[in-house]
């Protein structure tokens, strides 16, 4: 495995291997990694003469007073990680290298990164997608592996990479759990054993609505959303930031649950912690 920094090298590479006709598998990643981000490269493999996968904390998807000085890094346990799964090149760059002095270019998804998490947050998927197109242009992939659990993510990347004619398939990877039933994130780190009680009020509350819909045969939206937020509203420590049910496929409003196509989405905070999760219906 090696450890590519400089921008130079990591475009040299790609460009050799696209000229030997092989076919790149990457994984973006901002480090910390777990078993999540793990199957991810098993995923891809399967698709790709050559795995590459990035570790780079990207400053422009963090908003004013959120994490991005505290947020988990742990750069030789997660190659030691990469080693074990046998990743070709690791893409490790520098801040300052991405993001050049005075750059004024940024990509902006204007359509299904408007609501939830876009909404709470609204410079994130701006540098979600800025990143994105940057590490895309570098390593010229032609499959990138992300995890279901950043549902509207996964969206917004879809949409950029058609809107920009970028030639690369995205394999969704579906979301790895804790043994309690917390979905797997970097962030979960954070949490003590009293806040994490609270948050896996995320899992229960998303189970007890596709309960609702599964076995109850329940279509109403409104009736799905508040059996969400009473599930959700027993914790102590917990502040509701979204409980809707979404089409998956453009994250908009749902009026009628529609199985294959409705998804419920969760977004709280753990006293200050934001968490989120979803689950597919159907």
């Amino acid at each position: 495995m090696e450890v590519i920094t400089s921008i130079e090298e990591i475009q040299q590479l790609a460009h050799r291997l696209e000229k030997e006709g092989k076919k790149i598998g990457f994984v973006p990643t901002m480090g910390y990694l777990h078993n999540g981000h793990l199957s991810l490269i098993d995923l891809i493999r399967e698709r790709s003469d050559i795995l590459i996968l990035s570790i780079f904390v990207n400053p422009t998807q963090f908003g004013v007073g959120e994490d991005l000085e505290k947020y988990p890094r742990d750069m030789e346990r997660d190659l030691e990680l990469c080693r074990e799964k046998k990743v070709d090149y690791i893409f490790a760059p520098q801040t300052d290298d991405i993001y050049l002095q005075g750059a004024s270019t940024y990509v902006s998804e204007e359509g299904v990164s408007q609501g939830l998490c876009g909404e709470a947050r609204p410079t994130h998927f701006k540098g979600v997608t800025t990143i994105c197109a940057k590490l895309f242009n570098l390593v010229r992939p032609a499959h990138i592996a992300v995890g279901q659990k950043d549902a509207q993510q996964v969206v917004v990347l879809k949409r950029m990479i058609r809107d920009l004619h970028f030639p690369i398939e995205v394999v969704i990877g579906p979301t790895l759990r804790e043994p309690d039933g917390l979905a797997m994130s970097s962030r979960n780190s954070y949490l003590n054993d009293r806040q994490r009680q609270d948050a896996l009020l995320i899992h229960k509350a998303l189970q007890a609505g596709k309960l609702l819909v599964d076995e109850k045969g329940v279509r109403n939206v409104d009736r799905v959303k508040a059996e969400l937020m009473t599930v959700l509203r027993s914790g102590s420590f917990v502040r509701i930031n979204y409980a809707e049910v979404v089409d998956r496929e453009n994250m908009k409003a749902e009026k009628e649950i529609e199985l294959g196509r409705s998804m419920l989405v969760i977004a709280v905070w753990v006293d200050n912690i934001r968490l989120i999760d979803n689950i597919l219906l159907g």
